[in-house]
C-alpha cells in the first residue's frame, strides 16, 4: 500500500513583491496568501489526512492551519522544516545583495550546494537536517494512508531532489510557488511523483 505524500510550499508573504531573502525571518502570510491557502485547503478537503506536518515559521504554520481546518485536526510543527537561514542576506532584497556582496552572490549560484552568506546555511547545511526529519516523518506512516507537509520553497525543493534522487546541484531547476502542491506516492518507498508545483485547481 501507498503511502502518499501532499509536500506544500506555504502561501504569499506580505511584502512578497519586493523579493526579498526572508529565510528564518517569522514573515506573516498576506491576504492573498490566506485566500490562496483556504483554497488549497477546500481543494484537499475530500483527502483524508492521517497527520500534517508544518514548518514552526508562522508563514508555514498558518498555511497548514488554513490546510487542515478542513480535516479537523491540528498541524504538528517539526523544527528542522524551517527554511534557509541567509545569514546576513536576512531582509535584503536580491539586487541589494547582488550589489553589497557579488562574490557571496555568484558563488551561491555557482555553488549552491556548499556556498552561503555568512552567518547563513548552505543547500548541504539545510539537506542535513531536513532529510533526516522526512525520513522520521515518512518511517511513522509507512503502512499507507495520506500525509501533508507545509513547508517552503528552499525545503521543498531539497526533498523532492532526494525524492527523486536529482543532483542537488539541480536545486534551482525546480519551482516552488506560493502555494504550490506537490504530489508524491512512496511505494516501499519507491517515490512515484503524481503532480509537481500544482496550483489549489489541478491539486487532484
Amino acid at each position: 500500500m501507498a503511502t502518499t505524500l501532499y509536500l506544500i510550499r506555504h502561501g504569499e508573504t506580505e511584502g512578497a513583491e519586493e523579493r526579498r531573502y526572508k529565510g528564518s525571518l517569522d514573515v506573516p502570510l498576506s491576504a492573498d496568501g490566506k485566500r490562496r491557502m483556504a483554497a488549497v485547503g477546500m481543494r484537499l478537503a475530500n483527502v483524508r489526512f492521517d497527520a500534517i506536518y508544518a514548518s514552526p515559521l508562522s508563514r508555514a504554520l498558518k498555511s497548514a492551519e488554513l490546510v487542515a481546518a478542513p480535516q479537523g485536526i491540528a498541524p504538528t510543527v517539526v523544527e528542522p522544516l524551517r527554511e534557509r537561514n541567509f545569514g546576513r542576506w536576512e531582509g535584503l532584497t536580491f539586487d541589494e545583495c547582488r550589489a553589497g556582496f557579488p562574490d557571496e552572490f555568484n558563488a551561491w549560484f555557482q555553488k549552491p550546494l556548499t556556498s552561503s552568506p555568512v552567518g547563513g546555511e548552505s543547500t548541504l547545511d539545510v539537506r542535513a537536517r531536513v532529510v533526516p526529519a522526512l525520513t522520521e516523518i515518512l518511517r511513522r506512516h509507512n503502512g499507507g494512508g495520506n500525509i501533508a507537509v507545509v513547508a517552503h520553497g528552499g525545503v521543498n525543493r531539497i526533498i523532492l531532489c532526494e525524492l527523486l534522487g536529482m543532483p542537488l546541484e539541480n536545486i534551482f531547476r525546480v519551482e516552488q510557488n506560493f502555494g504550490a502542491v506537490n504530489i508524491i506516492e512512496l511505494w516501499d518507498e519507491v517515490p512515484v511523483v503524481n503532480l509537481l508545483n500544482g496550483i489549489a485547481e489541478n491539486a487532484l
